[in-house]
């Protein structure tokens, strides 16, 4: 894939707004374990604990990715990422945990919350990058201001504008769906004609959003018994 062509480019737009998405929690949780640290040192862990979990979550991007290769997985991660798209919608994530004391707690704290819940962000970007190592790299360097500066400004933003994290959903839904199609048997079997793939990738898109939307509607809306 030439860096330089629509596909690469598009395909890096796909792991920034997924970076955007999906990496905001991650501050959080840095943020939340860094608060029972003295003041001092609050600074250290989150830079300690932040280097961290981007080693960990680079080990386990390059691990996915060279993963996806092998015959069937790319459905298995397609299909996957199509309930994360979904449950990014619908979930109501409470970000209570424990922190440790200390400053080595704090970051063994960050570090397990991060393999935790980093699961939906290394497949996305393995997903998004296609096989390419040099977009794999790319994103994670991405990731990094976003997880340290941007990323609870972002939230806010997502707080404030809910249709944000419809965008990020569809994006995903747009990752997992091409991954399902571009695994070889699905492939062959199913999608050797362009318009059964391209309308296969808008009926999940539109099925993620619509379901998303739907069960979003039906959560706002008080129940008869609470009137």
């Amino acid at each position: 894939m030439d860096i330089f062509s629509v596909t690469f480019l598009l395909a890096l737009v796909n792991i920034i707004i997924i970076d955007l998405v999906l990496a905001g929690d991650n501050a959080i949780v840095i943020g939340l374990a860094a608060r029972n640290v003295p003041k001092e040192m609050q600074k250290k862990v989150i830079i300690i604990g932040t280097i961290g979990a981007v080693v960990i979550r680079a080990a386990a991007t390059l691990a996915v990715t060279w993963l996806l290769k092998f015959p069937g997985l790319l459905l298995v991660g397609g299909v996957l990422l199509v309930w994360i798209a979904y449950k990014l919608l619908v979930d109501n994530k409470s970000h209570e945990m424990q922190a440790k004391p200390g400053v080595w707690g704090a970051i063994s704290t960050i570090l397990i919350a991060d393999v935790l819940m980093g699961l939906d962000n290394v497949l996305a970007i393995a997903g998004a990058a296609h096989g390419n190592y040099v977009l794999v790299i790319i994103g994670l360097l991405i990731s990094v201001p976003i997880m340290i500066w941007g990323s609870t400004l972002f939230l806010k933003w997502m707080s404030r504008f809910p249709w944000i994290i419809y965008i990020g959903s569809g994006v995903l839904a747009f990752t997992a769906a091409k991954m399902i199609t571009d695994e070889p048997f699905v492939h062959n079997l199913l999608f050797v004609s362009p318009i059964a793939k391209w309308a296969f990738v808008i009926v999940v898109i539109v099925a993620v959003l619509l379901l998303g939307l739907r069960k979003n509607r039906m959560q706002s809306t008080p129940s008869p018994a609470g009137q």
